[in-house]
């Protein structure tokens, strides 16, 4: 079947991670544009996953009862559709490949009916028959079921290899995927519990409630009472598989992942309330200033989202923030967004909707993060905190934290560092003043500055913080040159060839 012996020795994280990244380096170089790669390894990791613990509990059943049950396993895989078949196909590998995944597809239906995408396995001007065996003779030479490699270990090299994907296409990826340490700073504020419910409207690859389960796991609790209430919606076809795929290959099975345009037909509702599913704990990082995102719908919105203003058709951070509110639960009910920081002061309806959720005591934190954490955008982000029923010390009170310089600077990029994520929650959880970085600031003082949550109004950095340290300072100088150098040969070259230049 493709497999190695169940006696081989377990595959680390490292050597997943490393195989893995070499199944992208085969398509680099192929008509398959890099934005796409995900469409195509991601569907093939998990399709050799699912055949390999397989042909495991296949084994299992005969040496222990002689006979092969089919509702023993976790998934079935139908004749013809198993990895080997494909892997035996002597031409029109993609068309036998899309058929088998089809098949796998129609034999799972509840759980993985349209789990693999739709990528276009059969059209060999980007994927010849050639590349194709090439993918599937590397993914075959490494086994993937349970002997070999546990649960988190796969899940974690998934995670690994969307984070590659990420680096690669850059611009594109911030519509999947969100810095894990932003991820883990909304987590720990959230601090959600065994048993609740967790929504994300923009679920992207899942990350957000992948870290929700990880975070009970690490204090303690049993991520199995998320079963069943695990919820996310994404709009991309190819992202909300990549997530249903993400969640099954860290171990969890039960969880609901529905395609679909959240501020146009929200597909979580409540039929004994006529209104939105509410949860526990709702957590998303949606795209920055959507246009046309709906607003026609919102005018007669049967939801009542619009509750504090009709955003502009131009920008729909503050619908996303408004259909957030109505999805918390009445009693339990807190949230955390990204968004960008022009959120926090920009006039129009934006400062409506925030008079009214002011008004209303929902904003608890207002969390400044450092510029260029996200991909796709240099802007400098924010994480707004709002919770349904405050503590009493907190109440008619917004904590402003400014983390704009907590964060270690890349050379393309900025991070956060656990370090960074640990003394930012740190702040939050103490809702205290804290010198240059946090400031309890009164309802009434918000109002007078006209409801703006502009940073800068009630937190000053320390003169100097924005300066980075003179060797980055020198590193980055030395950069800035060495591409300023290469862009003028480039240039004397291109005038040379065009005659323009001796």
């Amino acid at each position: 079947m493709g497999s190695q012996s169940s006696l081989a020795l377990p595959v680390t994280l490292a050597e997943l991670e490393s195989h893995l990244w070499e199944a992208a380096n085969i398509l680099r170089g192929s008509p398959v544009d890099r934005t796409d790669w995900k469409s195509y390894i991601l569907p093939l990791l998990f399709f050799k996953r699912i055949c390999d613990v397989w042909d495991e509990e296949h084994a299992a059943m005969l040496a222990e009862y002689g006979e092969d049950f089919a509702d023993e396993h976790r998934f079935q895989v139908p004749e013809g559709c198993h990895w080997s078949a494909v892997r035996r196909a002597p031409k029109n590998v993609g068309t036998a490949l899309a058929n088998a995944l089809r098949g796998i597809e129609a034999a799972n239906q509840e759980h993985l009916y349209g789990v693999f995408g739709d990528a276009q396995w059969t059209n060999k001007d980007r994927l010849p028959d050639e590349l194709l065996k090439d993918l599937i003779e590397h993914f075959s030479a490494l086994s993937l079921g349970n002997a070999r490699v546990a649960s988190d270990v796969m899940g974690d090299a998934y995670e690994y290899l969307i984070k590659q994907f990420a680096d690669a296409t850059n611009k594109k990826a911030g519509e999947f995927y969100t810095p894990r340490s932003v991820v883990r700073l909304m987590v720990d504020i959230l601090d959600p519990k065994e048993g609740e419910t967790i929504y994300d409207p923009a679920c992207g690859t899942g990350g957000m409630l992948l870290a929700a389960v990880e975070h009970v796991r690490e204090r303690g609790g049993d991520p199995r009472t998320f079963f069943g209430k695990l919820y996310g919606q994404e709009k991309n076809l190819t992202t909300a598989s990549v997530a249903r795929m993400n969640l099954f290959l860290h171990g969890i099975e039960d969880f609901v992942i529905e395609r679909g345009d959240t501020l146009r037909n929200p597909v979580f509702t409540d039929e004994s309330t006529d209104g939105l599913a509410t949860f526990d704990v709702v957590i998303a990082n949606p795209p920055f200033s959507l246009e046309q995102w709906g607003r026609e719908v919102w005018e007669t919105d049967p939801w009542g989202r619009a509750f504090a203003g009709l955003p502009t058709d131009s920008n729909a951070d503050m619908a996303w923030v408004q259909h957030m509110v109505k999805s918390m639960a009445p009693k339990t009910g807190r949230m955390a967004v990204v968004l960008p920081q022009g959120a926090l002061f920009r006039g129009g309806v934006e400062a409506q909707i925030r008079k009214h959720l002011l008004e209303k005591d929902l904003i608890e934190a207002v969390i400044g993060l450092a510029p260029n954490l996200f991909y796709g955008t240099g802007l400098a982000a924010c994480v707004l905190v709002l919770r349904q029923h405050k503590e009493k010390r907190k109440k008619g009170k917004v904590l402003i934290v400014d983390a704009s310089s907590v964060f270690r600077r890349g050379r393309a990029q900025n991070f956060m560092d656990p370090a960074h994520v640990t003394e930012v929650h740190s702040w939050v959880q103490g809702f205290a003043d804290v010198q240059d970085r946090a400031r309890v600031v009164d309802l009434s003082e918000i109002e007078k500055e006209g409801w703006t949550l502009n940073i800068s109004r009630y937190v000053l950095p320390p003169i100097g913080a924005d300066i980075p340290p003179l060797p980055v300072a020198v590193a980055a100088f030395k950069d800035a040159l060495a591409k300023c150098r290469e862009a003028e040969d480039n240039l004397r070259r291109v005038m040379r060839e065009g005659g323009w230049l001796s």
